[in-house]
Protein backbone atom coordinates (compact mmCIF):
# COMPACT_ATOMS: atom_id res chain seq x y z
CA UNK A 1 0.00 0.00 0.00
CA UNK A 2 1.16 3.83 -0.92
CA UNK A 3 2.66 5.46 2.11
CA UNK A 4 0.45 8.51 1.60
CA UNK A 5 -1.55 8.28 5.00
CA UNK A 6 1.26 8.51 6.66
CA UNK A 7 2.88 11.03 4.83
CA UNK A 8 -0.24 13.31 5.48
CA UNK A 9 -0.16 12.82 9.28
CA UNK A 10 3.78 13.60 9.70
CA UNK A 11 2.76 16.90 8.00
CA UNK A 12 0.48 18.02 10.34
CA UNK A 13 -3.20 16.91 10.14
CA UNK A 14 -4.32 16.99 13.44
CA UNK A 15 -5.54 13.54 14.22
CA UNK A 16 -7.44 14.11 18.00
CA UNK A 17 -5.83 11.63 20.83
CA UNK A 18 -9.35 10.30 21.55
CA UNK A 19 -12.15 9.37 19.85
CA UNK A 20 -12.95 6.71 16.99
CA UNK A 21 -11.40 6.81 13.64
CA UNK A 22 -13.49 5.71 10.79
CA UNK A 23 -11.88 4.37 7.93
CA UNK A 24 -14.34 4.46 4.81
CA UNK A 25 -13.87 1.11 2.53
CA UNK A 26 -9.97 0.26 3.17
CA UNK A 27 -8.58 -3.13 1.39
CA UNK A 28 -7.68 -6.12 3.56
CA UNK A 29 -3.98 -5.41 3.01
CA UNK A 30 -4.13 -1.91 3.91
CA UNK A 31 -1.07 0.17 5.92
CA UNK A 32 -3.22 1.69 8.51
CA UNK A 33 -0.38 1.39 11.15
CA UNK A 34 0.18 5.24 11.66
CA UNK A 35 -3.22 5.18 13.14
CA UNK A 36 -4.18 3.92 17.00
CA UNK A 37 -5.32 0.34 16.09
CA UNK A 38 -7.55 0.37 18.86
CA UNK A 39 -9.68 3.43 17.72
CA UNK A 40 -10.04 2.41 14.33
CA UNK A 41 -13.54 1.55 12.72
CA UNK A 42 -12.87 0.05 9.35
CA UNK A 43 -16.26 0.28 7.38
CA UNK A 44 -16.11 -2.42 4.79
CA UNK A 45 -19.02 -4.00 2.97
CA UNK A 46 -16.96 -6.54 0.62
CA UNK A 47 -16.77 -9.97 2.84
CA UNK A 48 -12.82 -11.09 1.83
CA UNK A 49 -11.54 -7.22 2.29
CA UNK A 50 -14.09 -7.41 6.14
CA UNK A 51 -12.57 -10.56 7.03
CA UNK A 52 -8.81 -10.01 6.61
CA UNK A 53 -9.15 -6.88 8.35
CA UNK A 54 -10.94 -8.80 11.50
CA UNK A 55 -8.04 -11.08 11.51
CA UNK A 56 -5.64 -8.34 11.74
CA UNK A 57 -7.18 -7.05 14.61
CA UNK A 58 -9.36 -4.26 13.57
CA UNK A 59 -12.73 -3.06 14.49
CA UNK A 60 -15.17 -3.66 11.25
CA UNK A 61 -18.39 -3.26 10.42
CA UNK A 62 -20.08 -3.60 7.01
CA UNK A 63 -22.23 -0.23 7.12
CA UNK A 64 -21.86 2.68 8.82
CA UNK A 65 -23.08 2.80 12.67
CA UNK A 66 -26.54 5.38 12.14
CA UNK A 67 -25.80 8.08 14.46
CA UNK A 68 -22.47 7.87 15.27
CA UNK A 69 -19.64 10.35 15.35
CA UNK A 70 -16.17 9.89 14.86
CA UNK A 71 -12.90 12.25 16.14
CA UNK A 72 -11.44 11.55 12.53
CA UNK A 73 -12.29 9.80 9.34
CA UNK A 74 -10.19 8.19 6.14
CA UNK A 75 -12.09 7.53 3.06
CA UNK A 76 -10.42 5.25 0.40
CA UNK A 77 -11.13 6.34 -3.39
CA UNK A 78 -13.33 3.78 -4.87
CA UNK A 79 -13.18 3.14 -9.17
CA UNK A 80 -17.02 4.31 -8.76
CA UNK A 81 -17.14 8.11 -8.95
CA UNK A 82 -20.77 8.21 -7.28
CA UNK A 83 -19.74 5.85 -4.56
CA UNK A 84 -16.80 7.45 -3.84
CA UNK A 85 -18.27 10.86 -3.59
CA UNK A 86 -20.65 9.87 -1.16
CA UNK A 87 -18.21 8.40 1.09
CA UNK A 88 -16.79 11.59 1.45
CA UNK A 89 -20.28 13.15 2.24
CA UNK A 90 -20.90 10.73 4.56
CA UNK A 91 -17.71 10.74 6.39
CA UNK A 92 -18.10 14.63 6.36
CA UNK A 93 -21.27 14.47 7.66
CA UNK A 94 -20.26 12.30 10.62
CA UNK A 95 -17.06 13.16 11.59
CA UNK A 96 -16.18 16.23 14.38
CA UNK A 97 -12.44 16.09 13.33
CA UNK A 98 -10.00 16.24 10.00
CA UNK A 99 -11.53 13.94 7.15
CA UNK A 100 -8.74 12.24 5.05
CA UNK A 101 -9.49 11.41 1.17
CA UNK A 102 -7.05 8.89 -0.14
CA UNK A 103 -6.86 7.13 -3.65
CA UNK A 104 -4.51 6.07 -6.90
CA UNK A 105 -4.80 8.28 -9.68
CA UNK A 106 -6.72 5.30 -11.48
CA UNK A 107 -9.36 5.38 -8.75
CA UNK A 108 -10.09 8.59 -9.99
CA UNK A 109 -8.38 10.52 -6.96
CA UNK A 110 -8.39 13.39 -9.35
CA UNK A 111 -12.12 13.97 -9.74
CA UNK A 112 -12.96 13.85 -6.02
CA UNK A 113 -9.74 15.87 -4.62
CA UNK A 114 -10.44 19.06 -7.13
CA UNK A 115 -14.21 19.83 -6.08
CA UNK A 116 -12.97 19.44 -2.44
CA UNK A 117 -10.51 22.34 -2.59
CA UNK A 118 -12.78 24.70 -3.28
CA UNK A 119 -16.35 23.14 -1.90
CA UNK A 120 -14.57 22.26 1.70
CA UNK A 121 -11.59 24.06 1.43
CA UNK A 122 -9.30 21.22 1.44
CA UNK A 123 -5.67 21.55 2.10
CA UNK A 124 -3.11 21.09 -0.88
CA UNK A 125 -2.94 17.53 -2.04
CA UNK A 126 -0.04 15.59 -1.21
CA UNK A 127 1.10 13.47 -4.25
CA UNK A 128 2.97 10.52 -4.05
CA UNK A 129 2.95 6.30 -5.64
CA UNK A 130 0.65 7.07 -8.42
CA UNK A 131 -1.99 8.82 -6.01
CA UNK A 132 -2.50 11.64 -4.19
CA UNK A 133 -4.31 12.19 -0.50
CA UNK A 134 -5.98 15.77 1.11
CA UNK A 135 -7.91 16.64 4.14
CA UNK A 136 -10.63 18.88 5.13
CA UNK A 137 -12.47 19.57 8.56
CA UNK A 138 -15.33 17.55 8.82
CA UNK A 139 -19.05 19.37 9.31
CA UNK A 140 -19.00 20.27 5.53
CA UNK A 141 -22.35 19.78 4.36
CA UNK A 142 -22.30 18.34 0.98
CA UNK A 143 -26.02 17.07 -0.11
CA UNK A 144 -25.53 17.26 -3.95
CA UNK A 145 -22.50 14.71 -3.33
CA UNK A 146 -24.74 12.16 -0.90
CA UNK A 147 -25.82 9.20 -3.64
CA UNK A 148 -29.51 7.73 -3.10
CA UNK A 149 -29.83 4.71 -1.04
CA UNK A 150 -31.25 2.50 -3.75
CA UNK A 151 -31.99 3.27 -7.40
CA UNK A 152 -34.89 1.76 -9.48
CA UNK A 153 -33.97 -0.11 -12.58
CA UNK A 154 -37.46 -1.20 -14.17
CA UNK A 155 -38.28 -3.24 -11.16
CA UNK A 156 -35.17 -4.02 -9.44
CA UNK A 157 -33.24 -2.14 -7.07
CA UNK A 158 -29.31 -1.43 -7.20
CA UNK A 159 -27.11 0.66 -5.28
CA UNK A 160 -24.24 2.89 -5.61
CA UNK A 161 -20.76 1.00 -6.71
CA UNK A 162 -22.43 -2.98 -7.09
CA UNK A 163 -21.62 -4.36 -9.97
CA UNK A 164 -24.38 -3.94 -12.91
CA UNK A 165 -25.36 -0.69 -10.74
CA UNK A 166 -27.04 1.02 -14.56
CA UNK A 167 -29.28 -1.78 -15.68
CA UNK A 168 -29.38 -5.86 -16.09
CA UNK A 169 -26.38 -7.35 -17.14
CA UNK A 170 -25.71 -8.34 -20.45
CA UNK A 171 -24.41 -11.80 -19.37
CA UNK A 172 -26.58 -12.26 -16.90
CA UNK A 173 -29.43 -11.69 -19.30
CA UNK A 174 -27.97 -14.30 -21.54
CA UNK A 175 -27.73 -16.76 -19.04
CA UNK A 176 -30.76 -16.63 -17.72
CA UNK A 177 -32.10 -17.06 -20.94
CA UNK A 178 -30.32 -20.06 -21.61
CA UNK A 179 -30.74 -22.22 -18.35
CA UNK A 180 -32.99 -25.12 -18.75
CA UNK A 181 -36.89 -25.23 -17.42
CA UNK A 182 -35.46 -28.37 -15.14
CA UNK A 183 -32.96 -27.04 -13.08
CA UNK A 184 -33.40 -29.32 -9.82
CA UNK A 185 -34.36 -28.64 -6.09
CA UNK A 186 -31.39 -27.57 -4.51
CA UNK A 187 -29.77 -24.44 -6.33
CA UNK A 188 -26.92 -21.71 -5.80
CA UNK A 189 -26.47 -18.35 -7.37
CA UNK A 190 -22.68 -18.08 -6.32
CA UNK A 191 -21.97 -14.29 -6.42
CA UNK A 192 -25.52 -13.62 -6.93
CA UNK A 193 -25.17 -9.34 -7.19
CA UNK A 194 -28.21 -7.55 -6.30
CA UNK A 195 -30.63 -10.69 -7.48
CA UNK A 196 -31.53 -10.57 -10.97
CA UNK A 197 -30.40 -14.04 -11.81
CA UNK A 198 -31.72 -15.37 -8.65
CA UNK A 199 -34.90 -13.82 -9.48
CA UNK A 200 -35.17 -15.44 -12.94
CA UNK A 201 -33.80 -19.19 -11.36
CA UNK A 202 -37.01 -18.69 -8.74
CA UNK A 203 -39.33 -18.75 -11.69
CA UNK A 204 -38.65 -22.73 -12.27
CA UNK A 205 -41.26 -24.27 -9.92
CA UNK A 206 -39.55 -27.32 -8.84
CA UNK A 207 -37.01 -25.10 -7.03
CA UNK A 208 -37.09 -25.80 -3.66
CA UNK A 209 -33.93 -24.06 -1.98
CA UNK A 210 -31.84 -21.34 -3.72
CA UNK A 211 -28.92 -20.22 -2.05
CA UNK A 212 -27.78 -16.56 -2.89
CA UNK A 213 -24.23 -16.18 -2.26
CA UNK A 214 -22.39 -12.64 -2.52
CA UNK A 215 -19.56 -10.89 -0.88
CA UNK A 216 -20.51 -7.31 -1.28
CA UNK A 217 -22.82 -6.31 1.33
CA UNK A 218 -24.45 -3.67 -0.52
CA UNK A 219 -25.65 -5.68 -3.61
CA UNK A 220 -26.83 -7.99 -0.75
CA UNK A 221 -28.96 -5.12 0.67
CA UNK A 222 -30.21 -4.95 -2.93
CA UNK A 223 -30.66 -8.41 -3.10
CA UNK A 224 -33.52 -8.72 -0.35
CA UNK A 225 -35.40 -6.11 -1.48
CA UNK A 226 -35.49 -7.42 -5.41
CA UNK A 227 -35.90 -10.92 -4.00
CA UNK A 228 -38.51 -12.21 -1.33
CA UNK A 229 -39.17 -15.71 -2.31
CA UNK A 230 -39.08 -17.46 0.51
CA UNK A 231 -37.48 -20.27 -1.03
CA UNK A 232 -34.16 -17.88 -1.38
CA UNK A 233 -31.64 -18.08 1.59
CA UNK A 234 -28.96 -15.16 1.65
CA UNK A 235 -25.36 -15.60 2.60
CA UNK A 236 -22.94 -12.24 2.74
CA UNK A 237 -20.10 -14.56 1.87
CA UNK A 238 -16.93 -15.07 -0.31
CA UNK A 239 -17.89 -17.21 -3.39
CA UNK A 240 -14.23 -18.72 -2.96
CA UNK A 241 -14.26 -20.30 0.35
CA UNK A 242 -18.11 -20.99 0.57
CA UNK A 243 -19.30 -23.64 2.48
CA UNK A 244 -22.39 -24.95 1.44
CA UNK A 245 -25.03 -26.47 4.00
CA UNK A 246 -25.99 -29.06 2.16
CA UNK A 247 -24.98 -31.32 -1.29
CA UNK A 248 -26.29 -29.27 -4.23
CA UNK A 249 -27.90 -30.50 -7.78
CA UNK A 250 -27.41 -27.05 -9.63
CA UNK A 251 -25.08 -24.08 -9.29
CA UNK A 252 -25.55 -21.45 -11.58
CA UNK A 253 -22.99 -18.07 -11.92
CA UNK A 254 -21.63 -14.85 -13.36
CA UNK A 255 -18.77 -14.53 -11.54
CA UNK A 256 -16.56 -11.67 -11.42
CA UNK A 257 -12.92 -11.60 -13.26
CA UNK A 258 -11.88 -8.23 -11.95
CA UNK A 259 -10.39 -6.94 -8.14
CA UNK A 260 -8.66 -3.75 -10.12
CA UNK A 261 -8.59 -2.82 -13.66
CA UNK A 262 -6.64 -6.01 -15.03
CA UNK A 263 -8.77 -8.74 -15.34
CA UNK A 264 -7.97 -11.89 -13.54
CA UNK A 265 -9.13 -15.56 -14.27
CA UNK A 266 -7.90 -16.79 -11.21
CA UNK A 267 -11.47 -15.46 -9.36
CA UNK A 268 -13.58 -17.08 -11.57
CA UNK A 269 -11.42 -20.35 -11.74
CA UNK A 270 -11.68 -20.51 -7.83
CA UNK A 271 -15.65 -20.45 -7.98
CA UNK A 272 -15.10 -23.09 -10.65
CA UNK A 273 -13.88 -25.21 -7.78
CA UNK A 274 -16.35 -23.65 -4.91
CA UNK A 275 -19.19 -25.40 -7.41
CA UNK A 276 -17.22 -28.72 -7.83
CA UNK A 277 -17.04 -28.68 -4.16
CA UNK A 278 -20.37 -28.27 -2.96
CA UNK A 279 -22.41 -30.38 -6.47
CA UNK A 280 -23.46 -33.46 -5.88
CA UNK A 281 -21.84 -36.61 -8.15
CA UNK A 282 -24.62 -35.71 -10.39
CA UNK A 283 -24.46 -32.11 -10.33
CA UNK A 284 -24.44 -29.68 -12.88
CA UNK A 285 -22.79 -26.14 -13.20
CA UNK A 286 -24.00 -23.44 -15.54
CA UNK A 287 -21.77 -20.32 -16.43
CA UNK A 288 -21.56 -17.59 -18.17
CA UNK A 289 -18.42 -15.47 -18.92
CA UNK A 290 -16.68 -12.92 -21.25
CA UNK A 291 -15.93 -15.36 -24.02
CA UNK A 292 -11.96 -13.96 -23.70
CA UNK A 293 -11.96 -16.07 -20.33
CA UNK A 294 -9.96 -19.24 -20.46
CA UNK A 295 -12.39 -21.54 -17.99
CA UNK A 296 -12.66 -24.84 -20.35
CA UNK A 297 -9.69 -25.84 -18.90
CA UNK A 298 -10.13 -25.51 -15.42
CA UNK A 299 -13.88 -27.03 -16.00
CA UNK A 300 -12.52 -29.85 -17.38
CA UNK A 301 -10.24 -30.60 -15.08
CA UNK A 302 -12.90 -30.35 -12.31
CA UNK A 303 -15.94 -31.72 -14.24
CA UNK A 304 -16.18 -34.74 -16.48
CA UNK A 305 -17.97 -32.96 -19.20
CA UNK A 306 -18.21 -29.56 -20.54
CA UNK A 307 -19.96 -28.09 -23.42
CA UNK A 308 -20.47 -24.71 -24.27
CA UNK A 309 -24.31 -23.92 -25.06
CA UNK A 310 -25.25 -20.83 -26.11
CA UNK A 311 -23.13 -17.51 -26.66
CA UNK A 312 -22.77 -14.71 -28.88
CA UNK A 313 -19.26 -12.64 -29.83
CA UNK A 314 -18.96 -11.43 -26.71
CA UNK A 315 -20.51 -14.06 -23.99
CA UNK A 316 -19.99 -17.66 -24.02
CA UNK A 317 -22.26 -19.56 -21.58
CA UNK A 318 -21.48 -23.11 -20.32
CA UNK A 319 -22.59 -26.39 -18.83
CA UNK A 320 -20.60 -28.70 -16.64
CA UNK A 321 -21.71 -31.90 -15.02
CA UNK A 322 -20.32 -34.61 -13.08
CA UNK A 323 -17.68 -32.86 -10.71
CA UNK A 324 -14.83 -35.00 -10.61
CA UNK A 325 -14.14 -35.76 -6.45
CA UNK A 326 -9.97 -35.16 -5.36
CA UNK A 327 -8.77 -38.55 -4.45
CA UNK A 328 -7.44 -39.11 -0.95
Amino acid sequence: MSPRLSLAIQAGVPIPDEGRIAVFHPRGDADLSVLPADRVLAIQPMRPDHDALVARGFACAATLPEGERFAASVVFATRAKGLGRDLVARASACTEGPVLVDGAKTDGIDSLIKPLLKQAQAHAPISKAHGKICWFSGGVEMPDWRAADFTDIGGYVTAPGVFSADGIDPASALLAQSLPVKLGRRVADLGAGWGYLSAQILTHDAVEVLHMIEADHAALDCARRNVTDARAQMHWADACGWAAPEPLDTVVMNPPFHTGRAAEPALGQSFIDTAARVLTPSGQLWLVANRHLPYETRLSEKFAQVEEIAGDNRFKVLHASRPKRQRR
